[in-house]
């Protein structure tokens, strides 16, 4: 009597063709066909959690303007003006992405924002805070490395290769997330004449910039540019991406103030110079004043919500140290008590150190580098001595200070 030949009841390969062939009750399966049905598992699960995060996304995340604008002030001081535009510019958007088009007669247009402000006045920060909150993935891209394509420096995708990451390369999450464009001022046009020379990194980057913020499919290389030539595209949808633009446009203030100031005589003129707050001009911007300072008008038109960052005073930057959530000084108490030191300061400390601040014009990243040099020493010390408890006090913040780092910032000044 022949011997039975085993075989896989899938694709009929006889045993000795195989590697693997499993037994079953009436059937067999060999090693290909199991891994072609576990490839085919991985891919139906991930389609469906794919459907199953954009339903959640439209369900669970959204949240009103003011409910936003509460969650912002958990983490930024200050800025009522930017907080509120922000709150209700977000809550449009994600309201739009939930819109059902087919159902829809009316198509409801992106709000992309630019933001102005001075550096160090929470622009980033926002952003942040609100992708945190939202649960979508942020990419916050440098401008000042974008160069026109087929030059030393990174396209216009790139942006896209960061979002991707940032999503962990799932695309429906990608495609329904927040970019960040810091330092756009950067790339201002530089000079009044437009495209006679090519401006590498100011005004070509702005055309490559005008389809990627209005919405269009773009080919993005997963893990960059020119580094990878052999790698495939992924064709990315930015349609439903929200960018935010932010910048410092130093320098700004004077075309305001021109602006402002526009009549040379009369009385009018005096009447009113006398309600311009001189000492934040920023409020006053319009978007003639981004086109006066070099970014073209159709970048400007595809960046509708525009809103500024007011410049931090005493009162902002005593309240930066200790109010928010992060707030510096609960950084440090933290710090200081994974060693288990009880760390306290004085109310005198922090106005020396906001006094300090704002005489060296440092704003809120300098608060940082003041705590940092006037801390360093007992942070040094205390990790390996046995007291349990760190006071500092005015008298402690100024030897700290005049021994760290006043000395060298008044060398410098």
């Amino acid at each position: 009597m022949a011997k039975q030949v085993l075989e896989c009841s899938f694709c009929g390969r006889k045993k000795p063709e195989t590697n693997l062939l499993i037994a079953g009750v009436n059937a067999h399966v060999c090693d290909r066909c199991i891994e072609q049905a576990h490839g085919i598992v991985l891919e139906e699960l991930k389609s469906s959690s794919g459907t199953a995060s954009l339903k959640s996304n439209s369900d669970l995340i959204l949240k009103k303007p003011k409910e936003i604008r509460a969650f912002l002030d958990q983490y930024v001081i200050g800025q009522d003006q930017t907080k509120k535009v922000m709150s209700v510019a977000v809550y449009n958007h994600y309201k739009r992405l939930m819109q059902l088009q087919h159902e829809e007669d009316i198509e409801i247009e992106k709000s992309n924002i630019i933001m102005v402000g001075q550096t160090g006045t929470g622009k980033t920060l926002v952003a942040k805070t609100i992708a945190k909150m939202l649960e979508v993935p942020l990419a916050i891209v440098d401008a000042t490395v974008l160069t026109e394509a087929g030059y030393v420096g990174e396209d216009v995708e790139s942006i896209l290769t960061r979002l991707l990451q940032a999503a962990d390369y799932d695309l429906a999450k990608a495609e329904r997330g927040i970019v960040f464009i810091d330092e756009i001022d950067k790339i201002a046009r530089k000079s009044d004449n437009p495209s006679i020379t090519r401006d590498v990194s100011g005004e070509g980057v702005q055309q490559a910039l005008l389809k990627l913020l209005e919405g269009t499919v773009v080919n993005v290389p997963p893990k960059g540019g020119r580094k990878h030539p052999d790698q495939k595209f992924i064709e990315v949808n930015t349609k439903d991406i929200l960018f935010i633009a932010g910048g410092a446009f130093d320098g700004i203030e004077r075309i305001i103030s021109k602006r402002l100031n526009r009549q040379a005589i009369g009385y009018s003129t005096s009447q009113n110079a006398e309600g311009i707050d001189k000492n934040n001009l920023l409020q006053y911007i319009i978007p003639k004043d981004i086109k006066d300072f070099g970014l073209i008008p159709e970048i400007i038109g595809r960046l509708p919500v525009l809103t500024h960052m007011d410049p931090l005073d005493a009162e902002t930057l005593r309240a930066i140290l200790t109010v928010p959530k992060n707030a510096l000084i609960k950084q440090y108490q933290k710090l200081f008590g994974m060693d288990d030191v009880k760390f306290t300061i004085s109310n005198e400390a922090l106005d020396y150190i906001v006094e300090k601040a704002l005489e060296y014009k440092l704003g809120a990243r300098g608060l940082r580098s003041l705590c940092e040099a006037i801390l360093t020493d007992a942070m040094y010390d205390l990790p390996s001595s046995d007291e349990k408890e760190l006071h500092v006090d005015l008298e402690y913040t100024q030897d700290a200070l005049s021994k760290n780092l006043l000395k060298r910032l008044e060398l410098a000044s």
